[in-house]
């Protein structure tokens, strides 16, 4: 699992050196946006699906690179805490996500009702806790001004064993 971890970390690296070192050559063709580019900061808040954890709140910064008016690619990492009910030890745990995915507006005003999809590593922040492969399919509503709302799921799977959380994400984006 180790290795597989470290593998979506890289390629997950390799995407967006690829995106970013490309991103000049679409800049002509949308006169609307012409840098075509977005930096989100968003918070995450949720309830996690496994019992003994009681609340998931994070945050994150997404990179965004638009390839037309309804397909993106977002890279996005940040910090999640997920807590554990007292009955159940107390604590919690954390992690560093990162992930790169595809999201797709259903409007071709690149605004509006989108579904995204991301995939990636999450390292843990905790003693001992390591690499897991982590996954976030999503969708939401990003409005001309920036503003974004979005239900997701966040999962983590590492060694056989699944945990994640139901949440909402609030961000706001700027053109770059």
């Amino acid at each position: 699992m180790k290795k597989y971890t470290k593998s979506i970390a890289a390629a997950v690296a390799a995407l967006a050196i690829f995106v970013t070192t490309n991103v000049n050559a679409q800049t002509a063709s949308e006169p609307t946006n012409p840098s075509r580019q977005k930096l989100g900061i968003g918070l995450n808040l949720g309830v996690p699906t496994q019992d003994g954890y009681s609340f998931a709140i994070g945050g994150d910064i997404r990179y965004q690179v638009d390839l037309d008016r309804q397909l993106s690619i977002p890279i996005t990492s940040g910090y999640t805490n997920i807590s554990r009910k007292d009955e159940f030890g107390g604590g919690s745990f954390g992690y560093i996500p990162a992930k790169a995915g595809l999201k797709y507006f259903f409007s071709t005003s690149g605004a509006g009702a989108y579904a995204l999809a991301e995939a990636g590593a999450a390292f843990g922040t905790n003693k001992g806790a390591g690499t897991s492969f982590v996954y976030s399919p999503a969708v939401g509503y990003a409005w001309d001004n920036g503003f974004d709302l979005g239900v997701k799921y966040e999962g983590l799977a590492k060694d056989g064993m699944n945990n994640g959380y139901v949440g909402l994400r609030l961000a706001y984006g700027f053109k770059l």
